[in-house]
């Protein structure tokens, strides 16, 4: 297994925007993911480990877009109808060339090979034919309904990226030009756990000031949509000692571990002094909210990452800061999301310096915009505030004001898993 050098993340303590810790994981991480070769039917979701090359043109001859009749432009009269004998019929899969065109029409089907010669072909419902002959009326343009070989995709180029997160679309292209399979990344291994002495297996008996532990199921769930190998390591508890040990043993077979809770600076959060028994921790003090104590750093090579146990902190900082990390240890290239403009429905006062996501409900307005409304409920652990509404809208460092009729951006919860 690659590992990394327990140094790599050496630098400042400033607050780092999610656009430095980024280009930092790009910078200082390299691509622990090897390569593996699958069929096409399980390659959805993978990570294109090489470019694909098309071995063909596509379509590889030219051919008919249309039912109808193909033949010569040069054949019809500019003036009016043009009356030509019928030569022959091609369907879909047959050989087009030996059919004699000149001064002929040629019936044709969807994606029959165009016969030698033929440039233009009319569509059924625009012609007459009686018997043998077909009438055809005038006006059509030279090479209409043709498609010419090689006018989706040329022989030897790239039809899909080395980097890219296979989707049907992407498969079908592949098969159209003739792969059976494709080499792709193999899937990260990430070790999660949930840390806390407060924390109870959701179905056991809650003690006096537990509280069911959620953020796994969150965590594990997420990080499956984005196409990683989970384990569910369990609960740690607030113990120096075993978490160490812990730590370890799941960073010795894992490409990442996971944690959420116990990396701030209160007198029972241990995952820091846990961490560096083992490796190094660098905290990433990010400028967002909610998120900020968000820990990186390695354990034995190891990539690890301390999210805050706060729930909705939690989510934000995987589907901004750990999404991103993932897409580097795994190869992909990684494409930020991509939020809807929005017009804002509430006021809102933020500090300089630092981004916000607020969790907001979209409703289309009468004019048919979006216009966002504000959860009621934004403290960091209300889980309902990600349960009651459709996404997160962003405001960026420099804002302090927002006022209703702004335009915001909002990220749909669909867009970051």
């Amino acid at each position: 297994m690659a590992q990394l050098t327990d140094d790599c993340f050496a630098f400042g303590g400033s607050l780092l925007s999610i656009e430095e810790a980024i280009a930092l994981m790009q910078d200082r991480l390299p691509v622990l993911a090897g390569c593996e070769t699958v069929p096409l039917d399980e390659a959805d979701g993978r990570i294109a480990a090489a470019d694909v090359l098309a071995g063909i043109d596509l379509p590889p001859f030219d051919n008919s877009a249309v039912d109808g009749y193909a033949l010569r432009h040069a054949d019809l009269d500019p003036a009016g109808e043009t009356v030509l004998p019928v030569a022959g019929r091609i369907a879909a899969g047959a050989a087009g060339p030996g059919l004699a065109i000149a001064g002929n029409a040629v019936r044709i089907f969807t994606g029959a090979p165009m016969p030698t010669g033929a440039d233009t072909v009319f569509m059924q419902e625009d012609v007459r034919r009686e018997g043998d002959v077909v009438g055809l009326p005038t006006g059509l343009k030279r090479g209409a309904n043709r498609r010419l070989a090689g006018e989706d995709v040329t022989r030897g180029t790239i039809v899909v990226p080395a980097g890219r997160r296979l989707r049907p679309q992407d498969l079908a292209l592949a098969a159209a030009v003739g792969h059976a399979a494709l080499s792709v990344r193999r899937r990260l291994r990430v070790a999660v756990f949930s840390t806390g002495n407060e924390l109870t297996e959701p179905g056991a008996p809650l003690p006096p000031g537990g509280i069911y532990d959620a953020n796994r199921i969150m965590l594990v769930t997420l990080l499956r949509r984005l196409g990683v190998a989970v384990a569910d390591l369990g609960l740690l508890r607030d113990d120096r000692g075993v978490l160490t040990e812990r730590l370890a043993a799941a960073a010795a077979d894992h490409d990442l571990v996971l944690t959420s809770g116990g990396v701030s600076t209160g007198e029972e959060d241990h995952v820091k002094a846990a961490v560096e028994a083992a490796g190094q921790l660098m905290f990433w003090r990010l400028g967002i909210k909610p998120g900020r104590p968000v820990a990186m750093g390695t354990i034995a090579g190891t990539p690890f990452v301390g999210l805050p146990g706060n729930p909705v902190a939690a989510y934000v900082t995987l589907v901004f800061v750990v999404r991103p990390l993932l897409a580097r240890l795994g190869g992909a290239t990684y494409l930020p999301p991509i939020g809807i403009p929005a017009r804002a429905g509430f006021a809102y006062a933020k500090k300089t310096g630092r981004r916000e996501f607020v969790r907001v409900s979209l409703h289309r307005g009468a004019d048919g915009v979006f216009e966002a409304r504000k959860y009621p409920r934004d403290g960091a652990g209300a889980l309902t505030s990600l349960t009651g509404g459709d996404g997160l809208a962003q405001l960026g460092e420099e804002r302090t004001r927002l006022d209703p009729g702004d335009t915001i951006e909002v990220f749909p919860h669909e867009v970051l898993s």
